[in-house]
Formats: structure tokens, sequence, C-alpha cells
């Protein structure tokens, strides 16, 4: 049993999506509305295409991710695709998190961080096991 949440073909629709000549409608049309939108100096968008699959019945189970990909697209305030970024599974394996860290103020790619970091975290624990754990561990 597969399931999928998201846009479908994501990678093959974005190849469709050219930087300064794509516009926000012809995006809808291509890709439908987005999973998540932000305001910045610039409009993003974030569209997802997950696939999960039961795995083995040796691993009880246990949801096993197939397919995680994310396309960022900025879009400036004439409605023009500015810049489009894509994610895949391993991608998102790669992204490194620094520790020990001092901002001030609200930084632009913030959003994007936090949002590829969450992401991250339900590739490696799809079903927040390891919180439960630990609140398991911490009651005894």
């Amino acid at each position: 049993m597969v399931k999928h949440h998201g846009v479908p073909f994501l990678e093959k629709k974005q190849t469709d999506l050219i930087v300064n000549q794509t516009n926000k409608n012809e995006i809808k049309k291509i890709l439908g509305n987005p999973s998540t939108t932000s305001k910045f100096d610039n409009d993003i968008w974030i569209y997802i295409e997950r696939k999960q699959s039961q795995s083995k019945l040796k691993n009880l189970g246990k949801m096993k991710i197939i397919k995680n990909d994310v396309l960022v697209l900025e879009i400036d305030d004439y409605g023009i695709l500015k810049k489009k970024s894509f994610y895949n599974k391993n991608d998102m394996n790669k992204i490194q998190i620094v520790e020990a860290t001092t901002s001030s103020g609200f930084k632009k790619n913030s959003f994007i961080y936090d949002f590829m970091s969450s992401m991250r975290q339900k590739i490696n624990d799809p079903l927040g096991q390891r919180a439960k754990n630990r609140e398991k561990i911490n009651q005894r």
C-alpha cells in the first residue's frame, strides 16, 4: 500500500517552470495551489510530494518514505518566478545544522531553513517514535 501526499510527479512538472519567465498563473496551472506560502521581500511558495509505503512484516508495518520532494519557488512583486530550488530526500539528509549560532532580527532564509529541517526530521522519524520513547524513559 502506497500513500501519496502533495503534487504528483513534482520533479517532472517543475522542469516546465522557467526562471524570469513563468508567472503565478502559469505556476498554478502546472502545479496547482502551493502546499505552503510565505511573504518576505518576495512571495515564497512551497510544493511537496511525499510517498510512503508500509515496510516489510519484519519491521512491524512501519511506514517507509519512498519519495520526499520539495520545490521552493520565489516570486517577485510582479508575479514572475525569480528563483527555483528543488530538494529530494537525499538533499534533505545533507542539510547541516549548526549547534551554536547567534542571530539578530528576522532573516529571510529562516523560514525555508526551519521548514526543510522539519521535513528532514519527519524523514528520519516519520511516526514520531523517538519522542514517544523519550517520554516513556523520562516517566520511569
